[in-house]
């Protein structure tokens, strides 16, 4: 998963959350949710997550929603990577669904 990470930091992705999957669902342990704030970076950014996927021995992932790139699902096994525009992120919300806030949404604590 860092090699994932460094991935997303390396082509200023937005917003990155990790939530720990393990033990909630069996579709994976970890999900990555980040945000670019275009067509053309979430692009670049899938790109830059498989090519860090493949040089780290991960096997070969599925992609889904190139080419649009409004929102790219990669799924490499054990690890999702959701990539957003911020419009589309917004909507969709997956985050919520898994309990978790967004990284500009955290909760203030009491």
């Amino acid at each position: 998963m860092q090699a994932v990470l460094t991935a997303l930091d390396d082509l200023k992705a937005e917003e990155v959350a990790v939530i720990d999957l393990a033990g909630k669902t069996s579709i994976a342990d970890w999900m990555v949710v980040a945000t670019g704030r275009s067509t053309t970076q979430v692009g670049a950014l899938a790109d830059k997550v498989v090519k860090a996927l493949k040089e780290s021995g991960a096997a070969t992932p599925s992609i889904e929603g190139l080419p649009a790139c409004d929102w790219v699902l990669i799924d490499a096994g054990d690890l999702i990577i959701h990539l957003f525009r911020p419009d589309v992120r917004a909507f969709y919300n997956l985050e919520k669904m898994w309990g978790v806030d967004r990284p500009a949404e955290k909760r203030a604590e009491a």
